[in-house]
């Protein structure tokens, strides 16, 4: 099974310095975490502000989402949630 990401909204949560986007296994809603790290490995220059880290994870979605796509099916147990780092890039 895979994942579908209709929802383009993405949300900053600044106690992890991470960017946060759902994604949909049928009905069942799935939240993955894009570490700071991963960013910082995808786009090198990314400012580190709120707004900084949204235009990266804007600028490398489709990546993003193929990334979180793999790691959610390779995954043996499904979970609700899913934090990708740089090692998942």
């Amino acid at each position: 099974m895979s994942v579908k990401f209709p929802n383009p909204s993405r949300s900053f949560e600044e106690d992890g310095n991470r960017v946060c986007f759902w994604g949909y296994d049928n009905v069942i809603e799935i939240a993955f975490y894009v570490e700071e790290d991963a960013l910082k490995k995808l786009c090198p220059g990314l400012s580190d502000t709120e707004a900084g880290f949204l235009k990266a994870f804007d600028s490398v979605r489709n990546k993003i989402y193929d990334v979180a796509d793999k790691v959610y099916t390779r995954g043996h147990e499904r979970t609700f949630s899913h934090i990708l780092s740089a090692k998942d890039f």
